[in-house]
């Protein structure tokens, strides 16, 4: 796959503020609601280099961008959280997990509404910074709604075991570890399996697509763009 620099520019910061972002809200929510753990390891910071994770940040997406995967994904370094240092452990993991993908949100509703400024923009700049806010706006809806799918642990499944009886809850966080080998599996090795035997088995990333449409709809007519 012959990927320009062009291409690479116009990527790459818009997908550094959107995970900068949502993984500092993580450790300034903690930190806010009782837990210094990420503060005192400097992850309450708009600086890029205290998120990534060499593999999940850099390695993987570009291995499925290469390999033409049906759904692109990666992660950051995740924020440790104490949760038994925080006010009210159980709900106010809840709101820890939400931080990210909500600021992720209202990265994208700032974003909507910067289209409007383009004609600001001078000529020779303004395709350049089209294509950024076009791919912010797009990374930061597909950041939020992939990580409130309810699999530990993104923070979808942080939510579902604060929310669930504790009957549900505790199997839920049982599966933590084994989050993102289950996430590999339902979003690249069932489609796989099912091309080999003449099934659509890409259900997760149908559904995944289907929200992004729905809350990229939703926010461009808000921010008058539709």
């Amino acid at each position: 796959m012959n990927i320009s620099l062009y291409a690479i520019s116009v990527w790459i910061l818009p997908l550094l503020i959107a995970i900068t972002f949502h993984e500092a809200a993580h450790a300034f929510v903690a930190y806010k609601l009782g837990d210094n753990t990420a503060w005192q390891l400097g992850r309450v910071s708009f600086n890029p280099f205290k998120h990534i994770d060499p593999f999940g940040t850099v390695i993987l997406p570009g291995i499925l961008l290469l390999s033409h995967s049906p759904f692109l994904f990666g992660y950051a370094k995740p924020v440790p959280v104490n949760f038994r240092n925080l006010n009210h452990p159980r709900f106010d993991m809840v709101w820890v997990a939400l931080a990210g993908p909500a600021t992720n949100i209202a990265l994208a509703l700032v974003t909507a509404l910067a289209f409007h400024a383009l004609p600001l923009v001078p000529a020779e700049a303004a395709k350049w910074t089209a294509d950024n806010l076009k791919n912010a706006f797009l990374i930061n809806i597909v950041l939020a709604i992939f990580n409130m799918m309810p699999i530990p642990p993104l923070d979808g499944g942080r939510v579902a075991v604060g929310l669930l009886p504790r009957v549900l809850a505790y199997p839920l966080s049982r599966l933590e570890p084994y989050g993102i080998l289950i996430l590999l599996g339902l979003l690249i090795l069932l489609p796989i399996i099912g091309a080999q035997l003449g099934l659509n088995l890409d259900v997760i990333s149908a559904i995944l697509r289907t929200l992004i449409g729905y809350v990229s709809g939703a926010l461009l007519f808000i921010t008058g763009n539709a």
